[in-house]
């Protein structure tokens, strides 16, 4: 079995607000033409996460608005240099991983129907992000 791993990185201007970034577009021009394998997608920042949801619907400002309510953005943080409420930024990937996993068959994305890869920022200090996608086929 010939295993082979393929490797890039995405440059993400989030601003300086809170966002989420649909990365899907980026993901479908990676895999295509690729076989199978697994996709791994992998945030490097101590304040980032990623998620799979349907975007578009409604669900970006509502998962902002629950991570609001869960993780407020006031002066609780013991984490508290950067803007008011920059220690939640440090705590969201704990509930939304900096890491996921997508299978690829045929060079395609095996997402569902509504599913997207989405980059969650919270963090209000920080408006550039680094993501690696890397493709392990065989």
């Amino acid at each position: 079995m010939d295993t082979r791993m393929k490797t890039t990185t995405l440059s993400v201007h989030t601003g300086r607000q809170e966002r989420v970034v649909d990365l899907t577009p980026d993901a479908v021009e990676f895999v295509t033409d690729s076989g199978d394998g697994l996709l791994s997608v992998f945030v490097p920042h101590a304040t980032a996460g990623l998620a799979i949801l349907e975007l578009g619907s409604g669900s970006d400002p509502d998962l902002l608005a629950a991570l609001a309510e869960l993780l407020p953005a006031d002066g609780r943080w013991r984490h508290a240099h950067g803007s008011p409420g920059h220690g939640r930024s440090h705590v969201m990937p704990a509930f939304i991983p900096p890491t996921l996993t997508v299978p690829v068959l045929d060079g395609r994305l095996a997402l569902g129907t509504w599913q997207s890869i989405a980059l969650v920022d919270l963090n209000v200090d920080n408006p550039d992000r680094t993501v690696r996608l890397s493709l392990l086929t065989g």
